[in-house]
């Protein structure tokens, strides 16, 4: 089950850093990646991922991830062992009783949930968009100690 999982989290980083537009090229990239399938099984993953269609700006069909019709692309590519490596994050920042966390596209929400199931005591909640994730801290926080137990829960931040 594991290597399934690992496959789809790969296939998940494919679609969201290039422009497929068919199985056939996505199996050309999977075989780069040393993960070579059927068509069949890429097919049934797509459908569990609930991989579509959508047209880009030059009308060409793209396969998007759900509910991410517009996804933003990475322009520069980088392998998907490296992207699954890194927990996705780019930067923290503080202001008064607010941290504001950057992620790459499509990360923020799996992020604040691992932040939200930390109980860390000081972090009343979070606020996750697509790449970005707003987080309300107590009056009294000390950044420091904060930021570190941050760190804790996002490796390589």
């Amino acid at each position: 089950m594991k290597k399934k999982l690992a496959r789809l989290e790969i296939i998940r980083l494919i679609i969201s850093s290039k422009e497929i537009s068919s199985q056939d090229e996505l199996l050309q990239e999977l075989a780069k990646e040393n993960i070579v399938i059927t068509q069949a099984t890429l097919s049934r993953d797509l459908k569990q991922l609930k991989v579509a269609k959508a047209a880009s700006i030059t009308g060409k069909p793209l396969y998007v991830l759900p509910n991410n019709t517009m996804y933003r692309r990475v322009k520069e590519h980088t392998p998907v062992q490296e992207m699954l490596s890194h927990s996705g994050v780019k930067s923290i920042h503080f202001s008064g009783n607010l941290a504001v966390i950057r992620t790459r596209p499509g990360y923020a929400s799996s992020v604040a949930y691992d932040i939200d199931n930390a109980n860390i005591p000081e972090i009343i909640g979070t606020v996750a968009g697509d790449d970005t994730i707003i987080i309300a801290l107590e009056e009294t926080y000390e950044r420091e100690v904060t930021k570190m137990k941050l760190e804790e829960i996002i490796k390589n931040m």
